[in-house]
């Protein structure tokens, strides 16, 4: 008996269909923990960063982000408006525009804390599982940083 050659362009086969797939669901399982607090995911994302370390500049943000600056400005237009982040040219260097963490967006960190765990426990996947599947998900990004 011989075996039938391996379909290559079988859907369940892709990486890249299981990565969209995949992102998809995890970040609607974000939706209704985030909704509550005025934020999108990207906007989460966004915070996120600037939890970690502000003042940063937007193309600090685009790098670590990676996302355009043309796609990162509207985010933060939107969070300047929600009161949560303030932008502003850098004295001496008006090309450099700096994001600033408000009293408000910095507070709103004690509600963001709860979101992980809540996300963690919605997977229903051990903490182990998705600590190697992150790295795994890094070395990809890598990757694809570096063909």
């Amino acid at each position: 008996m011989t075996e039938s050659p391996v379909d290559l362009l079988k859907l369940d086969r892709q990486v890249c269909f299981a990565l969209a797939v995949a992102a998809r669901n995890v970040i609607a399982l974000y939706r209704p923990l985030l909704e509550p607090m005025g934020l999108t995911h990207p906007q989460y994302l966004v915070m996120l960063a600037l939890w970690e370390r502000a003042p940063r500049s937007l193309t600090d943000l685009s790098g670590e982000l990676a996302l355009d600056p043309g796609t990162l400005s509207p985010l933060l237009k939107r969070l300047e408006t929600a009161g949560y982040v303030t932008r502003r040219r850098v004295a001496g260097d008006e090309r450099t525009l700096a994001v600033e963490l408000t009293d408000t967006g910095r507070a709103l960190r004690d509600q963001a804390e709860r979101i992980p765990p809540a996300v963690v426990e919605r997977l229903g996947m051990p903490l182990s599982e998705l600590d190697h599947l992150r790295e795994v998900l890094t070395a990809v990004i890598a990757a694809t940083k570096n063909p």
